[in-house]
């Protein structure tokens, strides 16, 4: 669930994948320059928010592998290794036609800082081959990141497109619950107005859903508002936040 003109940008990154080899070679522009033909999204948002989510769709949408990359075996601690771990990503990414996904960017496009020692030169020239990387990556590289202002501005310049995922408002949670079931889960009595009234994001709710599924599940019985509060209660606990009475008034 977002905003139309969010939806609009997602259209937007699936347009210019399917049409990059109409626009750069039989149109011409790459022949006007090799660099920054890649298509680099950032996805911007606090968690739950549907970043990762929308990554997804955009790759089924495409009929493409999305590869995610796990920062912990990419990231090497030995001088050089980061870098030649990342070119295998890209070539690999370039042969198969992938969609790449880095999951919290912040943490590998970070800020450059102020040379102080070797390790700060040796950790900005790891950003400074990710721009050279980015600008010359043929496919689409989309970024994740719960701090935006965290991104080395560097990065922002060479990025196509930026998507800002909100924090849902009222009507969006509703219409979130609305879907959040499938169509298999058996269920009784759901208020999505009263549930639309908790203040958590898309994947909280999801938790809160599933959390429930299983507590009707090993009652034997449909997924009713109760359950739906035992969940509520499990997942704010989980958050160190406490219900309000406003939140859950009149559900059971």
């Amino acid at each position: 669930m977002l905003p139309e003109r969010e939806f609009q940008v997602l259209r937007s990154i699936a347009a210019h994948v399917r049409q990059r080899n109409q626009v750069y070679q039989r149109w011409g522009f790459a022949a006007k320059g090799q660099r920054g033909l890649g298509i680099a999204a950032l996805f911007a948002g606090v968690s739950g928010t549907g970043k990762t989510m929308s990554a997804e769709v955009l790759a089924q949408e495409l009929r493409l592998d999305l590869y995610r990359i796990d920062l912990s075996s990419v990231v090497s601690k030995y001088i050089g290794e980061t870098e030649k771990n990342l070119r295998r990503v890209f070539d690999a990414a370039e042969a198969g036609a992938t969609i790449l996904l880095f999951d919290e960017a912040d943490a590998l496009f970070g800020k450059r800082s102020e040379v102080k020692d070797s390790h700060d030169r040796y950790a900005n020239m790891e950003v400074s081959y990710l721009l050279q990387r980015m600008e010359s990556y043929r496919g689409l590289a989309i970024l994740t990141t719960n701090m935006k202002d965290a991104i080395d501005p560097a990065f922002l310049r060479r990025i196509r497109f930026i998507v800002k995922f909100p924090f849902p408002d009222l009507e969006q949670r509703a219409e979130i619950w609305r879907r959040i079931f499938p169509a298999d889960t058996p269920t009784i009595g759901l208020d999505v107005n009263k549930l639309a009234k908790l203040n958590v994001a898309g994947g909280n709710i999801r938790n809160i859903a599933l959390n429930a599924a299983f507590l009707a599940a090993d009652a034997r019985e449909s997924v009713g508002m109760k359950h739906l509060l035992e969940a509520s209660r499990s997942e704010y606990a989980k958050l160190e936040r406490s219900l309000t009475d406003a939140e859950v008034k009149g559900w059971v």
